[in-house]
């Protein structure tokens, strides 16, 4: 295209000048012929380029010269040059330089060449002391560039480098010297002859023939960026990516990986695009040192779908072959996979939710047999808002179904958990609900809220529980808000004491308990009929759900909010364990605070704690986001509770942190350490390094962990990327900036 383009505005040069611009008198005497600006007509006009010099004159021999600071335009297109010589004759065009072409249109290509002889539509020629600079990264400069049918560009003597270049230090970071580089303008690659890579002028590896696609290229089958892996368990190993296009909307990726200590590992990622959906299917075929004589692997493919009538399907499969084989690779640290399906349809009024699949646990300690692994979920939820009572009503139907592998009807010996090994179970469950608002004198607000549950519960392969259970509980609440706000220069606050009145019987029909074992107490739920997260269990008895919050608002873009609140029962119902910050007939104490600033800083606190200050859980969480620093940290404490299947007191502690040193620079940290066994469970420190052609990233990381299936594991990382070679630079993905050379005259 750029042949045509300059021969398009040379050529048509002399029709767009007017009449004028043929006054001057060439060297020889003759005038300028007559009839020279006839041909052009209104429908050149889109064609039509203007040009721009000191000095436009023709001549007798049909030669047209245009001399000092010439420009030509035409669209976006901009060539400058010191001469320009149009031989009709030969219809050869001579170009005298500094000749510079920018193409913004194209490729984003400049060009720069001392001169250049090409034919009349640029098709064919040579230009001479040249550099081509592709998409502002990839730099290519030649004692020769050849044109061949406006399609091929080859370089002669060339060096090519996405590294800046300075007069004082001409040696880039990075360079590959080639005999030839030949472009396909159509195939977007760039096929190197002789190349030999260099860095810091050291020559390191000589090629005979390279292929890369060239800077405007987003997908295009090749070599993606190695990467080396070393490991505890396998030692060394390179992995070397090929990636396959299948199309405009599929690929494959094929990834070979070779270790020193034995493994040879074939990795396979698969995508592809629909109209209405993707898919993706990645996984690993591996015989290796670590478990001889055996065939390894794992498969995780997914998919989204949108479907007629606003519905959306999701499907997952996960499967790996053994319990270490995903930690072995550093592929995952999920210990359970689950397969199914889903289906999902969200409206403003109304949500449809479906979920099926099978858990597959690779933890140590769990049985696949005799948890339950295979289950289903449904729910359906729909908004009113009825004109004769006013208010807002819910109505929520649910169906929920488990089954476990084993048919034993008692608890076995190997879990001891008090639970059927065999036990199924299914349940549906209706649930209405109504609340309506007033706002009364003062501004006081008044709720009243009513709910009527119902299930129906099958157990099958457990002699404790009937085999069928029909239950109904209603609820009645009312509630009391009185918001005060006040002003007070830039800022505002409101403080709002909530009671809560809630009754409901407590001879609810008692149902194997499956979804409802872990609680929570937060100020999320705090003012909720029930704090059990599923059906299985609801709350009962009267009780007063108390709190209080206050928030500060400040122009300056710094908000504070605390709520404080306790759930006060008539009667100990007995329903929630000790450690849960439920149990009994006063609740522990709930302390909630946050903190935001217009800095990027964000702080959390959530505390229960009882009468004498004994502190039952505790999770604190702390972010930050700035230019140069980023943080992330988050502590958890939690008493233990054998009904919860917590043995031991909790105490972690996350951390995962970022800084930029320089411009350039930056490292990383994360690390989760346990107190209570006062030891790491992993540590991981990197080091990233990016410029404006190239990046390195550094990661060292070590799992301090074992079970009977993995062992303690340390990992190191390296790669490499230079930028220039595909659309998608990686030299500015390092936060706070890539480092760019500073030239030094």
């Amino acid at each position: 295209m750029r042949n045509g383009l300059i021969a398009a505005l040379l050529a048509s040069a002399a029709l767009t000048l007017p009449p004028a611009a043929w006054a001057e008198p060439a060297a020889g005497g003759a005038d300028a012929p007559a009839g020279a600006p006839g041909g052009y007509t209104v429908a050149d006009a889109d064609q039509a380029a203007t040009l721009l010099a000191d000095r436009i004159v023709t001549t007798a021999d049909n030669r047209l010269l245009a001399e000092g600071a010439v420009e030509v335009y035409w669209k976006q297109n901009r060539l400058t040059a010191h001469r320009v010589i149009y031989d009709q004759n030969t219809e050869t065009l001579t170009i005298e330089g500094p000749i510079r072409l920018v193409e913004p249109g194209q490729t984003g290509s400049v060009i720069v060449a001392d001169q250049a002889e090409l034919s009349r539509d640029l098709q064919n020629g040579v230009m001479v002391g040249a550099r081509m600079v592709m998409a502002r990264e990839l730099q290519l400069a030649a004692n020769r560039i050849d044109r061949k049918d406006g399609r091929i560009t080859t370089l002669t003597e060339v060096v090519a480098s996405s590294c800046r270049i300075c007069a004082s230090d001409p040696t880039p970071l990075w360079e590959i010297r080639a005999r030839k580089i030949t472009h396909d303008n159509e195939t977007k690659q760039l096929h190197f002859e002789g190349a030999q890579f260099r860095v810091m002028g050291v020559p390191l590896v000589w090629l005979p023939k390279l292929r890369m696609p060239d800077p405007t290229v987003s997908r295009m089958s090749g070599l993606l960026r190695p990467s080396f892996r070393t490991t505890s368990s396998l030692g060394a190993g390179l992995k070397l990516p090929y990636f396959i296009a299948l199309g405009p909307s599929a690929d494959l990726t094929v990834t070979p990986y070779l270790s020193s200590s034995y493994t040879r590992t074939l990795g396979l990622r698969y995508r592809q695009a629909f109209d209405n959906g993707t898919i993706n299917a990645e996984g690993a075929l591996s015989s290796d040192s670590i478990r001889k004589g055996e065939n390894r692997g794992y498969l995780f493919a997914d998919g989204t779908f949108k479907l007629p009538s606003d519905y959306t399907l999701g499907l997952q499969l996960k499967v790996v072959s053994d319990p270490s084989y995903l930690l072995n690779y550093g592929i995952t640290e999920d210990d359970r996979l689950w397969s199914g399906v889903t289906l999902e349809k969200v409206h403003r009024n109304e949500m449809i939710w479906l979920r099926a699949g099978n858990t597959h646990s690779i933890r140590s300690g769990e049985s696949n047999s005799t948890e339950p692994m295979l289950s289903g979920d449904f729910s359906w939820t729909r908004v009113i808002r009825p004109a004769v009572i006013g208010g807002e009503a819910t109505i929520d139907w649910s169906v929920h179904a488990h089954r476990r592998a084993s048919d034993m009807t008692v608890d076995g010996i190997e879990d001891a958990d008090t639970v059927s090994d065999g036990r199924d179970t299914l349940r549906t469950s209706f649930v209405a609900g109504w609340r309506r608002q007033w706002l009364l004198s003062g501004g006081v607000l008044a709720a009243m809220q009513t709910e009527l549950a119902g299930d129906a519960v099958m157990v099958r392969q457990d002699e404790n529980w009937a085999d069928h259970t029909l239950r109904a509980l209603p609820t009645v609440g009312v509630e009391l808000r009185w918001p005060w706000v006040a002003t007070s220069g830039r800022a505002s606050q409101v403080i709002e004491p909530i009671a809560q009145l809630v009754w409901s019987p407590d001879n609810l029909k008692q149902v194997a308990n499956e979804d409802s074992l872990l609680t929570e107490f937060d100020e999320g739920n705090l003012f909720s009929f029930s704090r059990y997260p599923g059906g299985d269990a609801r709350e009962e008895g009267l009780r007063a759900n108390l709190g209080l919050s206050w928030t500060r608002h400040d122009a300056s873009g710094w908000s504070l909010g605390v709520t404080a609140g306790r759930v006060v029962r008539l009667t100990d119902t007995d329903q929630f364990p000790t450690g849960s910050g439920l149990s009994g007939r006063r609740s522990d104490w709930l302390i909630a605070a946050h903190l935001t600033t217009a800095e990027g800083l964000t702080l959390s606190n959530r505390a229960l704690f009882d009468n004498d200050f004994g502190f039952s859980r505790d999770e604190l969480r702390l972010a930050f986001a700035g230019d140069k620093y980023q943080i992330a940290a988050g502590y958890l404490w939690m008493d233990a509770s054998e009904t919860e299947g917590r043995l031991t007191d909790t105490s972690e502690l996350l951390l995962e942190t970022g800084w930029t040193w320089t411009e350039g620079w930056r490292s990383t940290l994360s690390t989760r350490y346990d107190f209570t066994a006062e030891r790491a469970a992993r540590a991981t420190v990197g080091l990233e390094y990016a410029n404006e052609c190239m990046s390195v990233d550094l990661s060292l990381s070590r799992r301090f962990t074992s079970s009977s299936t993995v062992k303690p594991e340390t990992d190191f990382g390296l790669s490499v990327q230079l930028a220039g070679f595909g659309a998608t630079s990686t030299s500015r993905k390092t936060t706070g900036g890539s480092a760019t050379r500073v030239c030094r005259y």
